[in-house]
Order: structure tokens, then C-alpha cells, then sequence
């Protein structure tokens, strides 16, 4: 027994120092990031705007690999077939939370099989309508729908996107069904809503903020717990007459399982000192983001987040019946 007890001690205490001496030595190449949707749109440019500025505290090269298609799933079961050695990253956004309602068939755990590194950003939504319609504020817009929820209609940028996630919780908040339409992308919804074929919508103010401010849509509010820099003058939807209602589009990093542990550390070091990069805040802000504080920026608030927003998702969308293949 003392024998079998010394071994175990032993072979602890050389992984614990090979661990330790693959973290010093690490990164000693270039570490590539897969960003789960195409080249140029918000996520992708998030994660670039990141990687640029965690390039200067490790010292090397991080590039990104867009890897695109079935709502970020195609990207994310990549990185569970990486080596866990902290070259290969992944980022997402709170799509990665909700998969596990939306897809019947997941091929990986979105908490089992990737190791947090920490939160990068939230970024706001907001809801509006058509520049006519008949509601001036939140509370006019709540009774109005609710009054007429038979003959309206709610878009979305297609199933799993952030605003179809905004809209159907809006829904269970109102406790009313409205008749989705769902879209190839923000850009043709937000043509209609401009247009004045659908009625309204919730989408990311990185998407709508140049409508609203030009004043060709209507707006009713921001879903952040306080008013966002790039609409100082919009109320929050808690301020306005919906209290609790908050929608971030955030953005986390995040390994394959079983990265040692000291890399995890650095990583999430590395990611600390980006979020507080003045260049970079200042395009988070220009995108209607913001940079998470440090203390988020760890294992442990992700990993707790990301429970959470999966516990609080999960029964909207099994409500709503909405499943993706």
C-alpha cells in the first residue's frame, strides 16, 4: 500500500512538473482560433480585434480560421477534435449556450468538452418597429401587441440567431405568440421592417443603431442593465417597463478539454490584459459592445455563465418548439 501510495505521488509530481514546463515553454508557435461563422461579420471581428491584442502579451501570432455553417455547431465540434495543447482556440457567442435546446443531435457538450478560458465582451440589442408604428414608448408598445397579437408579426434573422433568441423571449415575457418570420441574416429583415412589411424586431444594436439614430426606425429600448454609450438617449427595456429583461450578445474563448491547466492560466491572463487595451475598447464600444472586466475574464465566470445562460434558454426555445437540425 505505502509502495502503490508513493508511485501515485510520484507520477503526480512529474506531470505536475511537465505541465509546468509545457506552460513556460508555451506559446512557442503560432495559435489559431476558430470563430465559427464567416469572415467580416460581428463575431469575426470581435474575435480579430481580440486576438490582435492578446498577441502582445504571448508573444506570438494568433490567427483566426473561420470555420462557418449549422449556427457555429460545425466549428465548435473542430475544436473538440484538436489537440489539447493551446494552439487551437475557439470563440463563440451565446449561440454556443442555446445549441443544446435548438439541435436534437449535438455532437460534442458545450461544458464537457471545451475548457473556459473567460468572457470577452457583451453587446447589446435593441427593439424596434416600423417608423409608424402606433406605440410611443414600451409600455404603449406592450399593450398595443399584446392587444393585437393575432395581427402582427415579429422578424428574426433566422432560427438560433441572436435576435430570434430576443424575440422569443420577448414572447414569453409578453406571454404572446406572434407570427415569425424568420430571414437570411439581419440585412434582409431590417430592409423590411424599414419598409414597413414586417412590424417590428430585436436585433443587435451593431446591426440597427445608424436606423435608429437616423430616425427611420421606431426604438423602445436597449436589453443591457444599463444604457449603452452609442444610444446614451434609448432607456433600458428594465427602465422603460420590462424589468429583467436582458439580452447580451456576448462572446467567450474557450480549449479543447484537457488543455493543462498552467496554458488555461496563461491564456486567460493574456485575454485580462487585452479587454483593457485602449484600442480595443474603443471598437468594442464603436461595434455597441463592452469589454468584460477582468474578474469575468476567467474560467470560472465562464464556466458559470455559460450554465447559466444554457439553464435560462433551454426552457424558452423547448417552449417555443423550435428545433434546428
Amino acid at each position: 500500500m505505502i509502495r502503490k501510495t508513493l508511485r501515485l505521488l510520484l507520477c503526480s509530481l512529474v506531470l505536475g512538473g511537465a505541465s509546468l514546463a509545457l506552460a513556460q515553454d508555451y506559446p512557442s508557435r503560432v495559435i489559431t482560433i476558430i470563430v465559427p461563422f464567416a469572415a467580416g461579420g460581428p463575431s469575426d471581428t470581435i474575435a480579430r480585434l481580440t486576438a490582435q491584442a492578446m498577441s502582445t502579451t504571448l508573444k506570438t501570432q494568433l490567427i483566426i480560421e473561420n470555420i462557418a455553417g449549422a449556427g457555429g455547431t460545425i466549428g465548435a465540434a473542430r475544436l473538440t477534435q484538436a489537440r489539447p495543447d493551446g494552439y487551437t482556440l475557439f470563440i463563440h457567442h451565446i449561440g454556443h449556450a442555446t445549441a443544446p435546446a435548438l439541435y436534437r443531435k449535438l455532437p460534442y457538450d458545450p461544458i464537457g468538452d471545451f475548457a473556459p478560458i473567460g468572457l470577452i465582451n457583451d453587446g447589446a440589442m435593441a427593439l424596434v418597429a416600423r417608423k409608424n408604428f402606433p406605440a410611443k414608448n414600451l409600455k404603449e408598445f406592450m399593450a398595443y401587441a399584446v392587444a393585437n397579437k393575432d395581427k402582427l408579426n415579429l422578424a428574426n434573422a433566422g432560427i438560433g440567431s441572436a435576435s430570434h433568441l430576443c424575440g422569443m423571449l420577448l414572447m414569453s415575457a409578453l406571454n404572446a405568440e406572434f407570427t415569425t418570420i424568420p430571414y437570411k441574416g439581419t440585412a434582409p429583415a431590417m430592409n423590411d421592417l424599414l419598409g414597413g412589411q414586417v412590424d417590428f424586431m430585436c436585433d443587435q444594436t451593431t446591426n440597427n443603431t445608424a436606423q435608429i439614430k437616423g430616425g427611420r426606425i421606431a426604438v423602445y429600448g436597449v436589453t443591457m442593465p444599463a444604457r449603452i454609450a452609442a444610444l446614451p438617449d434609448v432607456p433600458t427595456m428594465s427602465e422603460a417597463g420590462m424589468p429583467n429583461f436582458t439580452v447580451s450578445v456576448w462572446h467567450a474563448m474557450y480549449a479543447p478539454k484537457g488543455t493543462p491547466q498552467p496554458i488555461i492560466d496563461k491564456l486567460s491572463k493574456a485575454l485580462q490584459v487585452a479587454l483593457t487595451d485602449a484600442t480595443l475598447k474603443q471598437r468594442f464600444a464603436e461595434l455597441g459592445s463592452e469589454a468584460v472586466a477582468q474578474d469575468r475574464a476567467t474560467p470560472e465566470a465562464l464556466r458559470a455563465h455559460l450554465k447559466a445562460e444554457i439553464d435560462k434558454w433551454g426552457p424558452i426555445i423547448k417552449k417555443a418548439g423550435v428545433f434546428a437540425d
